[in-house]
């Protein structure tokens, strides 16, 4: 029952269990006096959406479930998608406002907004509290612009880092994933329904509309979807299905997932909507396997659902289930806003650009500090006079991808101009690193040399153009014929020239190795900083690199944050979400044009655990300006979870972060496989020590019964132990304690 029911709840279901029910007011207001009752406790959200769809029209009704957009708009989607929402299901006569979408996975795609690092970077900080607040801000922006509903959460995981849009999910981990995920709903509900995609098993780009996934059951619940549930408990109101086929179905038809799992299994109540204008394939059997609204156009729906619901092929009932799901989440969701709509004012202020820069702060990643001379090379010596700024990317904006999760803020600080500001009486030379030669000479002139190389939109992202749609869904003119094969022959030659996608690497670009060589050749005081979306190899140069920074898609803050922790008044206070390893054999295969892929549960972290790989950066790890050291102290710990006190000690002479984290694993094994249970971050002064209880996941110590879909402990010698990165040793580990009576 809904959390806002009162009194007449039950008066409300008898009336719709047949029996006379009340009207809401004159029609213009319908919609406002159903929120208003369900506010008021008066009425349940579901009977408030009942009374609706019972003062609906059958036009009205159908109309609910795809766009409210006409095709022809279709050519020029990007263009409005940075303007305005795209409304789905408004019924002015009634007043009913419908889904008003917007997009953005690292801020509001709506005009001008602020520009967070992208989610990988926020994954970096492990900090789910201060994601939460970026999701407020995200939701704050969005409900500012006339939307009421973002596509904000992506938590498919990292099963590798070739893929191009992994700028825009939490990393490689499920429970890292559903954690930072879970917090980002939550926040970004305070303001806006929250929709989290693409469900399920989306990760890889090129050919996202056309690949058949296949997985087993217990890599499918226990790997590639714990995440999605987390979620979905969380509260998020809305899933996004995804384009690519599972098991030979596409997802807005895989009746499997949509409902078995995720209504019947999670008991999910919000709706489903699909991806854009190519992932829906099939009208009706869409509708009855569990995906309630096409978006973002009226396309396969507008011309398929009238003709079958008048002739019976589709069920009134399947139509108003749907309907009910899109209007009990917009009036519960509506009932509970608190707040006035926020004033455009508030988008970029000043009190959400700090809060940018301190996330791209803590999400730098320090991944070597070696002494040079007497202390580290970082922070900068106060002392430092001359300092060379290298490399193209240095006065670059470079917030990432530019396709769907493209955000405009209204300025953007370079690293170089951060550093300016944070160095006003320093002296600084610029190269563009395109004459090696001249970077080299610029470097050696200079007391240090900070070169910034890595990745942009270009390498990575959003594959906006792919020769795989199925463009029937434009029209029946497109369903065969010379006009079907015209638009397809386009789509594939244009897909050639279109930026983003896939990686084909995970080096850098050969002309950033030279460079590298040629800069920290010349001066040995040299910081590397990389730039990227996901995983970048530094086998093979990083052995001549004293200090070396991934400092990930930033942000508008992000020249400003870089500068505050490469001069030390910020903490580097990122861990890798993601493992490095030493060669990209050591992933699993990655095929960009692959039609087919099979995904297990080896991968990541776990991968090279498994077979014996030591990785040039494990999963969770990151240096800080002092050290610190854990110790765990007890722990409590059962089917459905536990906790861990763990004592923290700064054994350095500054402040500084640390994020404490708990692995377990089967230790009966030859190479035992690390799984994290849980974190938490905590800072500490110079010489502190206190200790911390930190919550700790039972899913990943867990097997689900296919047939029974009941979950069990997984057999084997299980052990914990705190650390500050993926361990390779588990000397020191100690015995798992499960609670009497369900030890594996």
């Amino acid at each position: 029952m809904d959390k806002m029911a009162g009194p007449q709840v039950a008066q409300a279901q008898k009336w719709w269990g047949g029996g006379p029910r009340p009207t809401l007011g004159n029609d213009a207001g319908a919609y406002d006096e159903a929120v208003r009752a369900a506010r008021a406790g008066e009425l349940d959200a579901d009977a408030a959406a009942g009374q609706l769809i019972d003062r609906m029209t059958d036009r009205e009704l159908l109309g609910l479930l795809d766009g409210d957009s006409p095709r022809r708009l279709m050519p020029i989607i990007p263009l409005l998608h940075g303007r305005r929402p795209f409304v789905a299901g408004a019924v002015p006569r009634l007043g009913i406002p419908g889904i008003r979408f917007s997009d953005g996975t690292r801020g509001v795609v709506i005009g001008d907004s602020t520009a967070f690092p992208a989610a990988m970077a926020r994954a970096a900080t492990w900090d789910p509290l201060l994601e939460e607040r970026v999701g407020q801000v995200i939701g704050m922006e969005t409900r500012a612009r006339g939307a009421n509903y973002s596509a904000s959460i992506c938590v498919n995981l990292l099963r590798h880092p070739a893929w191009g849009r992994a700028q825009e999910c939490y990393g490689e981990d499920p429970v890292l994933t559903g954690r930072m995920g879970a917090a980002l709903t939550r926040g970004v509900r305070v303001h806006v329904m929250a929709c989290v995609k693409h469900f399920a098993l989306n990760s890889m780009e090129n050919e996202r509309f056309e690949v058949d996934v296949s997985v087993d059951e217990h890599a499918l619940h226990e790997v590639y979807l714990p995440h999605f549930k987390a979620v979905i408990d969380a509260g998020a109101d809305s899933v996004m299905s995804a384009y690519n086929k599972v098991r030979g179905q596409y997802m807005d038809v895989n009746r499997a997932l949509l409902t078995e799992v995720l209504r019947d299994e999670w008991g999910f109540t919000g709706f489903v909507t699909s991806d854009w204008v190519f992932g829906t394939h099939d009208a009706v059997l869409s509708l009855e396997a569990g995906m309630d609204i096409e978006m973002p156009l009226r396309l396969l729906r507008a011309r398929a659902l009238p003709g079958a619901l008048r002739s019976g092929v589709l069920d009134r009932a399947t139509v108003e289930r749907s309907a009910r799901r899109i209007l009990s989440t917009s009036v519960r969701h509506a009932a509970t806003l608190e707040a006035a709509k926020p004033s455009e004012s508030a988008i970029a202020s000043p009190a959400h650009r700090a809060l940018a820069r301190q996330v791209a702060a803590e999400s730098i990643v320090l991944l070597k500090n070696e002494h040079i001379g007497a202390a580290p090379l970082l922070p900068l010596a106060p002392t430092l006079t001359h300092l060379a700024v290298i490399g193209r990317l240095a006065t670059h904006a470079n917030l990432g991808d530019n396709g769907s999760s493209r955000v405009s803020p209204p300025f953007t600080i370079s690293p170089l101009q951060g550093l300016r500001e944070a160095l006003p009486g320093v002296r600084f030379t610029t190269a563009s690193g395109q004459n090696v030669s001249a970077a080299a000479a610029a470097a050696a002139a200079a007391d240090t040399a900070i070169l910034i190389v890595g990745l942009d939109q270009h390498d990575e992202g959003e594959s906006v153009v792919t020769g795989g749609v199925e463009v029937g869904v434009l029209g029946r003119a497109f369903d065969a014929g010379p006009l079907r094969r015209m638009f397809v022959a386009l789509a594939h030659v244009a897909s050639h020239f279109v930026h983003g996608g896939d990686r084909t690497t995970l080096d850098l670009h050969a002309s950033d190795v030279r460079l590298i060589r040629a800069v920290t050749a010349a001066n040995p005081r040299t910081v590397v900083v990389l730039i990227g979306g996901s995983t970048i190899l530094t086998q093979g140069w990083d052995e001549s690199v004293p200090a070396l920074l991934l400092a990930w898609y930033g942000g508008m803050e992000g020249g400003r944050a870089l500068a505050s922790v490469l001069t030390g008044t910020a903490e580097p206070g990122g861990r890798l979400p993601f493992v490095l390893p030493t060669n990209a054999a050591q992933l699993p295969p990655f095929d960009p044009a692959a039609k087919a892929v099979t995904y297990d549960n080896s991968w990541g972290q776990r991968r090279l655990d498994a077979a014996g790989h030591t990785a040039a950066f494990p999963f969770g790890f990151g240096l800080g300006y002092t050290t610190i050291e854990h110790r765990l102290l007890e722990h409590s710990f059962d089917e459905t979870g536990g906790s861990a006190q763990v004592m923290v000690r700064n054994t350095g002479e500054r402040a500084g972060s640390s994020v404490v984290q708990l692995y377990a694993a089967d230790i009966s094994l030859r190479r035992p496989v690390a799984q994290l249970l849980g974190f938490a971050k905590m800072t500490l002064q110079a010489g502190e020590e206190k200790s911390i209880r930190v919550s700790l996941d039972a899913g990943p110590t867990l097997q689900r019964d296919p047939v029974t879909r009941q979950w069990s402990p997984r057999a084997g010698e299980w052990a914990l132990l705190a650390a500050q990165h993926s361990p390779a040793s588990w000397a020191g580990a100690v015995p798992l304690h499960r609670a009497a009576g369900i030890d594996g």
